[in-house]
Formats: structure tokens, sequence, C-alpha cells
């Protein structure tokens, strides 16, 4: 009872939290003239990755690299799977030219660095230092960017923003609402992770399984109620941002840091270099021509991202379990779904407008 007592404060928490940031965020964001996407790859998207930072760093130095790694590996297919998934299923969210052009290579180069530099078996200081230096200078774009659009994109974000109420419209009170908000999500985070741990644990998990589904999940609970709350809203900017900004930081900063940090560095384990790495790549990879067919992601493509999600978390579980029915459940997703979903997105893309291929 205690348990589950933890893990509905943790959601009450999560849903007043993510509220309080989104409104914070949007208002801080014209008020300075930053675009609500930057706002959300940089401020947002690193306020809600909080939880993973403190998690991988104190797993790490805990002695626990495979909750640390996995942990942020998790996060990252969940992010995009889930998050997106569920959010385009409330409401098809269009995405910003930039994000295409930009933000996904960037995350899908992050992923491919992090590849590269796990193959060793190890995150070392060096590693983390390079990584770290990448996402301060990634930052730094952004916000020169922003700060040189020109008046009608400033313009076109304005009209985006729902009229509302100007009780906040101080940067003071945004700054606050920013800070409480974020101060929500890592609290209601915390307790959602410990009580789910709790319950793995007591059936005999892994810590990288746990790592790669329970504590990325929850982890990442900010970024769900963030997203959602910013689909709910019409601010999609922020909802995509964030995902996308999210995992961004998740390699570069969070992993990073953690590198730096760790005494020892962050060991990468054989089976995450052999097959959840591969699967975070994919996933980023896939994002690009679901995001090109039509410049959106509809409805149905948030359902094949959230079955996606289940099939991996599926086979996790199976394949810690060495389950027997862990061969067939493989044979099915490379026979069936996986090339039925390569054909769909090839069809998506044939079918793109002539007027969104520029």
């Amino acid at each position: 009872m205690l348990t589950l007592g933890f893990f509905l404060l943790g959601l009450i928490a999560l849903v007043c939290g993510a509220e309080l940031l989104v409104r914070g965020a949007s208002k801080l964001a014209l008020s300075a003239g930053i675009s609500p996407l930057v706002v959300g790859l940089t401020v947002v998207s690193m306020g809600t990755s909080a939880p993973e930072v403190a998690v991988s760093i104190g797993a790490a130095l805990d002695g626990l690299p495979d909750l640390a790694i996995g942990n942020v590996v998790g996060s990252n297919i969940f992010n995009v799977l889930f998050i997106l998934g569920i959010s385009a299923l409330i409401v098809p969210l269009t995405v910003h030219a930039q994000v295409i052009r930009q933000e996904v290579p960037v995350m899908i180069g992050a992923s491919l660095l992090l590849l590269a530099l796990g193959l060793d078996g190890r995150l070392s200081f060096n590693d983390g230092l390079l990584m770290m230096a990448l996402f301060l200078a990634y930052t730094v774009l952004l916000v020169r960017q922003s700060r040189r659009e020109s008046k009608e994109t400033q313009a076109e974000f304005t009209e985006e923003m729902p009229a509302e109420a100007n009780w906040d419209k101080h940067w003071a009170v945004q700054i606050l609402l920013i800070a409480v908000g974020l101060g929500l999500l890592v609290l209601g985070s915390g307790w959602l992770v410990d009580a789910a741990i709790t319950v793995a644990k007591s059936l005999g998990v892994s810590d990288l399984v746990i790592g790669l589904t329970i504590v990325a999940a929850g982890t990442s609970m900010p970024e769900v109620a963030t997203s959602i709350m910013a689909a709910i809203r019409g601010q999609r900017d922020i909802a995509i941002g964030n995902v996308v900004g999210s995992n961004i930081f998740n390699i570069l900063g969070c992993l990073g840091l953690t590198a730096l940090i760790a005494p020892a560095g962050v060991p990468v384990a054989a089976s995450v270099l052999n097959f959840d790495i591969w699967v975070m790549l994919v996933v980023a990879l896939a994002c690009l021509p679901v995001m090109l067919s039509g410049r959106e992601i509809a409805r149905w493509e948030g359902f094949v991202f959230i079955g996606y999600y289940v099939a991996y978390t599926a086979y996790l579980i199976l394949m810690s379990q060495q389950h027997a029915a862990l061969p067939m459940f493989s044979k099915v997703m490379m026979m069936f779904f996986i090339p039925l979903t390569v054909l769909t997105l090839i069809a998506s893309l044939l079918r793109k407008p002539a007027s969104n291929k520029a």
C-alpha cells in the first residue's frame, strides 16, 4: 500500500509539474523573443531530463553501470516510441522544418557517437569531455539561431500560443513557474521510479532490464507529462522539441556528465552495445521518414510507435527470463511487423504532397 501511495503521489506531482513547466516556459519564450521550439529543445528538455541525470550519476557512483547506461538508452527509445506516439494519438503533431533539417540529424549523430565511443566497452573521462563540449556548442547554436529569427517567424510562434490570462506575464513569475514545475517533475518521477524498482526487484528482474524499461520509463515521466500537456494546449513545438532535445541531452549531457564524474568511467555492457544501442539508433533514424511524410506525425504513426515500444519491452522481458516463446516472438517481428512498417513508410513518402518537398 505504501508503494502504491508513492506511485499515485508521483503521478499527481508529474501532472501538476508539467502544467506549470509548460506554461512558464512558453510564456518565457515569448517574453525573451526565443521560439517555443528552442525552449523545448533546451530549457524544457534539460529540466525534464533531470531525473535521468540523477539516476545515471547515482547508479555509476554506486557501482551499477548497467543501470546508468540502460537508463539513458531505454529513455531515448521510450521518448520517441511512447511519448511521440501517445502525443500524436492525442493530436497529430505538425513538425517544424528546423526539427527535420537540424534537430533529428543531431539526435541521429549523437546516437552514432555513443555507439562509436562505446565500442571499447567504456565511456571514459575524455569521452565525457567530448560529449559535454558538443552539447554546450549545440545549445549555443540553438540560442543564436533563435535570436536571428525573422519577425515573421516570431509572429508565427506568437499566433500558436492560446490567449490566456496575463497574471504570469512578468518574467520573474515565469521563471518561478518553471522552477516549481521542474521540482515537482523531479520529485514525482523519483517516487514513481522508487516504487517501480521495489516491485521489479521483488520479481527478480536484472539491473539492465530494470534500467532499460522501468527506470527508463519512470525517469521519462516528466517528458511524458510535459509533451502530453503541451500537445493538449496546442503547443506542438514544445511537445516535439522536448522529446528530441531530451534525447540529445540524455546522450551528450547526461552520459557525458556521468562519464566525467564516475571514477572509472561508465562501462558499456556487450548486450547493450550489440542490441539496445542499435534499437535506439534505428528509432532515431525512423523519425526522418515519419516526419518527412507530410511534415507531421499522424495518429496512425503514433499507434505504430506505441506498438513497437510494447514489442521491444516484451522482447526484453522474454529475453531476461529466457522464455520459450522468445524465438517465435523474434521471428514474427523480423518477418512480418518490421517489413510491413518499412513498406508503409515508403508508401507514405511516395504519396507526400509536392508542396512539402521543399
